[in-house]
């Protein structure tokens, strides 16, 4: 009986039922009942570990996709009035699995009776985030005791070697059909011997195929930076791990932006490397013409170190030779491409465009032909790969993949060898047009459309986004140059103020310098 919980006995009666009442909502997964508890105002407040969410829709909507918490009892409640209508409760919960929790409720009386105003919410706590996480260590691999990066820790995607795990690709049925990997991969050889301890396999959209973050089978792993929207992809594990602190480096890769993306919706920096500077040996392939290996990292020191170890002839046992223009400071003059600004969400154009007033360089408006072109040819070349790569294996495990990247398959398989020849001769077309401009500047432009879209979102929201995005991505990946997103920019959203990248592109074997003109732009 409720009178029978500690603390109950002082609390008025009507704000008790109310307490009672929500708390049942909470164990029902009510979501119209949750929302008519928390006062409809722009200025409620819900928090927990992953985030604050200010206003009611933002609240609403997160609650959409929690999926309710485990039975739990209350032990203790404790009450403090804080006026004649306002009044704040922390009670402490009892999870029947195992764990305790902590909620503190501040409530207001209205003339429809009590209504929270601001929640904090402790939950029971959580080993390992599945959604984030496949396997985690503490470390799982320890690296060298010194070197550049001794003590920083590294979440490598689930695609890469690890010694005696399996490769998952971010598929339950793959993870179970494939051997264990006998070696390490060397991009992850090459952070160990630099002093970084591997804490874990992170999870990664399914066969990297998508950029949006989400996957059918573990879960979406949180947005570090904006509690409630997509992470992005499909380096969406690594990103989240560093975004929330739980490492230092994530070991990513990037075919058509999934290093950038993610890097962007989370408030990150992301390194794409120039295509083949960094050997793919050990990493399960997407698109070979395109897959790229880079790093993702909360701040440019730890990049420049991850960049300067792996990218040079000393420190990278897997670089096949010096690229030696890669220490080279670029030239200080850039380029806007006028079709991208033409796609951008008007929040992001507008913060762009002010953060270009600002930036003490030239500054040439430049066309770079329509992004669908660069876009379709390279989804041909990426999907007949894919393809190749993945189709046996698909064929062999029919419903396997969920929906969304199943479709992705299925119009890879239906490329023929015809479209994939002429789309092939286009991406050289484009790859010349892209070179051209990077001889004696950097390509500079916001790196995805808009803020992180909400996890809610529905598909038709999530493929626009998506369609505009890879418009955007594309033409530094048929490019195959590196590709800097900065932490820049902070616009608008339904979740609150949210991150947008800046991205830099340079031309190819730059990539140390571009890191360093990164900086640059920074300050």
């Amino acid at each position: 009986m409720t009178h029978e919980i500690p603390g109950t006995e002082g609390v008025p009666a009507d704000l008790r039922d109310a307490f009672f009442a929500y708390e049942k909502a909470i164990l029902a997964n009510d979501l119209d009942e949750l929302d008519r508890w928390f006062l409809d105002s722009p200025r409620t407040m819900r928090g927990d570990d992953a985030g604050l969410l200010v206003g009611h829709e933002a609240i609403s909507a997160f609650r959409g996709l929690r999926g309710g918490v485990p039975p739990r009892d209350i032990e203790r409640i404790e009450y403090r009035a804080l006026g004649d209508d306002t009044a704040l409760i922390v009670s402490v919960s009892r999870f029947r699995i195992g764990g305790r929790g902590l909620q503190t409720q501040l409530w207001q009386k209205t003339p429809d009776g009590w209504r929270i105003t601001s929640a904090h919410v402790s939950g029971r706590p959580q080993p390992l985030n599945r959604a984030m996480w496949r396997t985690v260590g503490d470390p799982l691999f320890q690296g060298a005791w010194d070197g550049p990066l001794a003590g920083k820790t590294v979440a490598v995607k689930d695609l890469f070697a690890i010694k005696g795990y399996r490769i998952g690709a971010g598929n339950p049925t793959y993870v179970d059909t494939v051997a264990a990997e006998p070696r390490m991969a060397p991009a992850v050889t090459d952070l160990l011997r630099a002093g970084a301890s591997l804490r874990g396999i992170a999870r990664t959209d399914e066969f990297a195929y998508s950029v949006a973050g989400d996957n059918p089978h573990y879960g979406t792993p949180p947005n570090g930076a904006v509690p409630g929207a997509l992470p992005g992809g499909s380096s969406s594990g690594p990103a989240s791990a560093v975004a929330t602190g739980q490492a230092d480096i994530g070991l990513a890769t990037d075919t058509a932006g999934s290093i950038r993306v993610p890097a962007s919706y989370q408030g990150l920096w992301g390194l794409r490397t120039t295509h083949g500077l960094v050997p793919r040996a050990g990493l399960l392939p997407l698109a070979q013409s395109f897959d790229t290996i880079g790093w993702i990292t909360r701040d440019v020191d730890t990049l420049q170190k991850a960049a300067e170890w792996c990218l040079s002839y000393d420190g990278s046992d897997s670089t096949e030779r010096v690229y030696g223009e890669s220490g080279r400071d670029l030239p200080w003059r850039f380029r806007v491409p006028n079709e991208v600004i033409d796609v951008l969400e008007p929040d992001t154009r507008e913060a762009f465009e002010a953060w270009l007033d600002t930036l003490d360089a030239p500054v040439e408006r430049v066309d770079i032909g329509a992004l669908a072109d660069y876009q379709d040819p390279f989804r041909l070349v990426q999907g007949a790969e894919a393809w190749r790569n993945n189709g046996d294996w698909i064929r062999e495990h029919p419903g396997a993949l969920g929906p969304a990247v199943a479709a992705r398959f299925r119009a890879a398989s239906e490329v023929t060898a015809e479209d994939e020849s002429r789309a092939r001769a286009a991406v050289e077309v484009l790859k010349r047009r892209v070179d051209d401009l990077l001889i004696d500047a950097q390509l500079l432009l916001p790196t995805v459309p808009g803020p992180a879209p909400m996890r809610t979102s529905d598909g038709a929201k999530v493929d626009a986004v998506r369609t505009a995005t890879l418009r955007m991505t594309t033409p530094v990946a048929v490019a195959g140059v590196p590709a800097l997103s900065i932490p820049l920019l902070t616009v608008p959203s339904q979740l609150g103020p949210a991150p947008v990248g800046v991205c830099v592109a340079s031309r190819a074997e730059t990539d140390i310098a571009l890191v360093r003109l990164g900086r640059q732009l920074d300050a």
